[in-house]
């Protein structure tokens, strides 16, 4: 009877093993919610979605952000210093006043973003996509080079 139990547990404790290693972890879901001042900085928050939400002077400094969707968000005055958005969707989102320091945008998506007044000083815009005035219009106050990948602003933004 001692075997037979201890068999039963040995089977329970390998398929609730099994469960969690095959479980799959769900990006999370801030959608359409009002998060101002929120701090999120240093989190992986790796393909999260914030569309449509309120985010203003949100800190996400030295975040990853990776594959995050931002599309419609209010983002005025938030903080992306040293963050992580590489293939993030910031479509018709307002940056307006951001702090764009050093942050790594490689491969994000990002027409009809508003990026009046914002720092985007030693920021990497490699493969973003954006309009050409848009990027006319960053090139017109574009430094530095990103600490994390080594390339220069201007470049990045194909500055000529």
């Amino acid at each position: 009877m001692k075997l037979i139990n201890y068999i039963l547990v040995c089977l329970l404790v390998a398929v609730m093993s099994l469960t969690l290693v095959i479980t799959p972890v769900w990006a999370t879901d801030y959608n359409n919610r009002t998060l101002i001042g929120e701090d999120f900085s240093g989190q992986d928050l790796r393909d999260a979605s914030f569309d449509h939400a309120n985010l203003r002077k949100a800190n996400f400094s030295h975040a990853n952000l990776e594959g995050v969707h931002f599309f419609s968000s209010s983002l005025s005055g938030a903080n992306f210093e040293g963050a992580n958005l590489k293939n993030a969707t910031l479509d018709a989102s307002r940056l307006t006043r951001a702090n764009l320091k050093d942050a790594v945008l490689e491969g994000a998506f990002a027409t009809q973003v508003m990026f009046d007044g914002s720092v985007i000083d030693g920021a990497d815009f490699t493969d973003v996509i954006l309009r050409q005035d848009i990027a006319d219009k960053l090139c017109e106050r574009a430094t530095g080079t990103n600490p994390t990948t080594g390339r220069d602003t201007r470049d990045t933004l194909m500055c000529y």
